[in-house]
């Protein structure tokens, strides 16, 4: 009641401060404001996202256009079966997935046993292991002339390699492994917050343990099934080197490649075309079927508390349980360290390496020529990053915080660049920038070093945008404007109050983005040449050259470069969420 009676110049002064801050900023105060802002960022996503996939399609109904998309129609064709199994191995994936990371996010959240830390600290390395590297010690532990099938035919005298794996049995197994971590992650947070009373009061009233999971369990984890699996769906549509590796031709991947590689441009696109609109259509899918109903529990209970296993059988088998596990989740680094200390060309028929030497990380560092790749993938992923973060923190407060009219058509521009598949965004690329546009100031970029940067600037701007906007959604829009009431122009307020309260936000995803970026490989070996070479493309060479001592070099530095990077990552959001947030407020007071 004071503030309304009191004399105090000082609660006289707020009314005058929004006329101040209009004679200084006449621009950011009108409603036009907005549409300013908006209208580059709109520019940006229409000719580097939207106008390449207009222009793949346009050069997929060129010539030929009617056998191109017939051949999806055929009863025998390679597009239909290509098609088929693209997305069988992708459905397969997601129930695979979804059964391993559900079952080990329950089993850690909700039982405590021997063994159970050390499942817990190790069990996110998949998640940090690069998809070429995955796929590769995949076919070095477990194919035809893998380490396990090797040893077992040793161990048991068989003529063949035992429990051997290939074709799309191999491709779902390294699926499997390298992206449970997305339904693990998912499924693990939701029961970290789920109410343990519904599932007594479900069992008090007479339900089983199957109907109770049934019937109260799953849809409470609905929209975390539903997040994982889009991740794991959209992996899988774009999964170009487990195929690879395992030698499964008829995939949608690798159809772009074969004919992108043969110079039958037309029919690579058709094959885009036909795979940016599955992916996209899913995702509408998932969105529709997780909009459905509220996943909302009414209960005020308390969050869950791990049981101990007392029976000794259980924990015996528990403990086993453990041992097997962290064997199965280090055995693909503890690979990839192995065979990078091997000489090249020394492992044939061995079990493991017979020869070991430090030469290949001494030729990777004191030669210049091998070390340009590194280079390559640090320069082109630090570029993408930086535009990234421009782009993406712009875009999410754009989102978030300003009224104007098809706000939503910049949220489904970004969308439409998460969803797409990385070869299908290399095949965009190559049919916008075969020739000079508008958007990339008339020059042709195919072939050179800017058309690398600008793919993976596509494919992971919705990392940075995502986090960014999850913080500006935790963050009071209050502070802001009082920077803006005390007479700060909007570029100032939005420089030191905004980005400083989400920065923890946008460091995590820039990172996140940066490491991704060193890692990529499936639109890299579409469009690279022999001057930017990445690190996985280095590696996928050095393979198909039979040096796989070298190859395995490169990629445990590419590890290491990785957990590093993750590091990192953790000690700046851990070290910065409350100090910005202390410096911002300190500054709007």
């Amino acid at each position: 009641m004071s503030v309304r009676t009191s004399p105090d110049p000082v609660a006289e002064a707020p009314p005058a401060a929004p006329a101040r801050r209009l004679r200084g900023g006449a621009i950011t105060g009108s409603r036009w404001f907005p549409y300013l802002l908006v209208l580059p960022l709109a520019l940006v996503l229409w000719g580097y996202i939207v106008q390449p996939m207009l222009a793949t399609f346009f050069e997929s109904v060129g010539e030929n256009a009617g056998d191109n998309y017939t051949g999806f129609l055929s009863s025998d064709g390679v597009a239909q079966q290509s098609l088929i199994n693209s997305i069988l191995i992708s459905v397969a994936s997601v129930v695979l997935c979804g059964v391993v990371g559900v079952a080990m996010a329950f089993l850690l959240r909700r039982f405590q046993f021997p063994g159970r830390g050390l499942i817990e600290a190790i069990i996110l390395v998949p998640a940090a292991l690069p998809p070429l590297i995955g796929a590769i010690s995949f076919q070095l532990l477990y194919s035809e002339t893998g380490i396990l099938p090797r040893a077992l035919q040793q161990l048991f005298g068989t003529e063949e390699p035992v429990l051997a794996v290939s074709g799309i049995a191999g491709v779902l197994v390294v699926h499997t492994f390298t992206m449970y971590p997305f339904f693990y992650l998912a499924a693990s947070a939701a029961l970290r917050g789920l109410d343990p009373s519904v599932e007594e009061a479900a069992y008090n009233l007479g339900a089983s343990r199957l109907r109770m999971w049934r019937t109260v369990l799953l849809p409470m984890l609905t929209p975390a099934m539903v997040s994982g699996a889009l991740l794991v769906f959209m992996t899988s549509l774009a999964s170009y080197t487990a195929p690879l590796l395992f030698g499964v031709d008829q995939t949608m991947t690798m159809q772009i490649y074969i004919n992108r590689t043969n110079g039958d441009m037309p029919l690579a696109s058709t094959y885009a075309s036909v795979l940016g609109v599955v992916s996209i259509l899913f995702l509408l899918a998932m969105r529709w079927y997780e909009g459905r109903r509220s996943y909302r529990s009414q209960s005020k209970g308390v969050a869950s508390h791990r049981r101990e296993v007392t029976n000794p059988l259980g924990r015996w088998l528990a403990m086993v349980g453990s041992l097997v596990g962290v064997a199965v989740l280090l055995a693909p680094v503890a690979t990839i360290g192995l065979v990078a200390f091997s000489r090249d060309g020394s492992w044939t028929t061995q079990v493991i390496p017979s020869e070991y030497t430090t030469e290949n990380f001494r030729t990777i560092v004191d030669d210049p020529r091998a070390f340009e790749p590194i280079l390559n993938s640090l320069t082109i992923s630090a570029v993408a990053t930086a535009g990234i973060i421009v782009v993406g923190v712009l875009i999410a407060y754009a989102v978030r915080r300003l009224q104007f009219v098809g706000r939503s058509l910049l949220d489904i521009g970004v969308m439409l660049a998460w969803a797409l598949p990385g070869t299908v965004v290399a095949i965009n690329l190559i049919a916008a920038f075969s020739t000079g546009s508008v958007f990339s100031f008339g020059q042709v970029l195919v072939a050179t070093f800017w058309i690398m940067p600008l793919a993976y600037f596509v494919r992971f701007l919705p990392m940075v945008f995502r986090s960014t906007s999850a913080a500006l959604a935790q963050t009071d829009p209050a502070l802001e404007e009082a920077a803006r009431n005390l007479g700060a122009s909007w570029p100032r307020a939005f420089l030191t109050v905004t980005v400083r309260l989400v920065l923890p936000g946008v460091v995590a995803g820039a990172l996140l983005a940066f490491v991704h970026g060193v890692g990529e490989f499936v639109a890299s070996v579409l469009i690279y040449t022999s001057q930017t070479e990445p690190i996985s493309v280095a590696i996928n060479n050095s393979m198909y050259r039979f040096e796989v001592g070298t190859a395995a070099a490169y990629g445990m530095l590419q590890i290491v470069l990785i957990f590093i990077v993750m590091l990192v990552s953790g000690r700046l959001e851990r070290g910065r969420s409350s100090r910005s947030a202390k410096e911002a407020t300190q500054w709007a007071g």
